[in-house]
């Protein structure tokens, strides 16, 4: 018996086999259980986790944090103002001394070469709690919540409608191929995922039997899916597209209409959240002052209706988080796949 994971970063979920990843959701699922059930399953006591917030996250935050703590580690939060990566200190620098002093660094913020450059000099685990190009930590609670509501994850049809070129839409799109789940992205065609995203994923979906799809076409994207998924129009630091974004993505709300045209009564809806379905936050109203509407990519109607399981997902990214900790950190004896 030998740990495929100790010592390992998950910087993207391309790195990773179809074993590695159901692993992780299946000890996710694990750690969940002992969780609802009061049993302590302190693994990684006397571990100290630095937590790196270049883009601030209620979730990523809140997650990382208890994960530590249920697992018996310190979390020390260190935010934007805390931290010059290429500005005052490079990476590098700052990953020397952040390795020196932590056991874990996990790294939330704007450039995949960040993180990438953080795991190259740590010498400890290093997580990506979110990039420019990819989103793991994400993908392993969202597979969770695939799991938990329909028993499997390969076979499943998962659509995914919103910006393409997102981060969200690239972990989609290729974690999904890894997984043997049949993936649609439904978005303009301005904003396709790149010819090497689609390539990448391909790859993996002719090993797994994965079934990939992008196309502008909403009613053949959402066709007998299992899953609805959507995410922001405008990610952190876009905020000058607000306008382009509502304009071309109005036709891919995920509102009834949509969920009706799944053909699926059990059809459920992700998000990773936040979400704009009302305008109870500055940013909705601002965009129903400018664009006169009071939704974006997802109704009030749907998000709170019976097919909704975004707030169980949001619940999952701690217990997944934990998983993952605790796989590349802790002194856990995993067989190989």
């Amino acid at each position: 018996m030998s740990s495929i994971f100790q010592g390992r970063s998950l910087l993207a979920e391309k790195d990773f086999t179809k074993e590695e990843l159901t692993y992780l959701v299946d000890f996710s699922q694990h750690l969940k259980d002992l969780k609802k059930r009061g049993i302590p399953h302190r693994y990684l006591e006397g571990k100290n986790i630095a937590l790196l917030f270049e883009k601030s996250s209620t979730r990523t935050r809140s997650a990382f944090t208890v994960a530590s703590i249920d697992l018996g580690a310190h979390p020390e939060y260190l935010g934007k103002d805390d931290i010059q990566l290429g500005k005052k200190e490079s990476v590098e620098d700052t990953a020397r001394v952040l390795g020196s002093m932590f056991d874990g660094i996990e790294f939330r913020g704007f450039k995949q070469e960040s993180v990438e450059q953080l795991a190259e000099y740590a010498g400890v685990p290093v997580w990506n709690g979110l990039t420019d190009k990819w989103h793991p930590t994400q993908m392993i609670a969202d597979f969770l919540t695939v799991k938990e509501n329909f028993g499997r994850i390969e076979g499943i049809t998962l659509a995914y409608a919103g910006d393409g070129r997102n981060n969200m839409a690239h972990s989609l799109l290729v974690t999904g191929a890894i997984l043997g789940a049949n993936i649609r992205i439904v978005t303009p065609k301005s904003l396709f995922p790149s010819q090497e995203i689609i390539d990448l994923a391909q790859g993996f979906a002719d090993k797994s039997g994965s079934e990939l799809l992008v196309t502008d076409d909403v009613q053949e994207g959402v066709k007998d899916a299992d899953v609805l998924y959507t995410d922001v129009w405008v990610s952190m630091g876009e905020e000058d597209k607000f306008q382009e974004r509502v304009e071309l993505l109005k036709p891919y709300q995920v509102n009834m209409d949509m969920i009706k045209a799944t053909g699926k009564e059990d059809v459920i809806l992700l998000h990773c959240l936040p979400a704009f379905h009302d305008t109870n936050t500055e940013y909705g109203e601002m965009v129903k002052e400018k664009f006169g509407i009071s939704e974006m990519e997802v109704t009030d109607e749907v998000f709170r209706s019976k097919y909704a399981r975004q707030f169980d997902q949001a619940e999952n990214r701690m217990h997944s988080i934990k998983a993952i900790m605790a796989a590349t950190l802790g002194n856990l004896f995993i067989p190989k796949a």
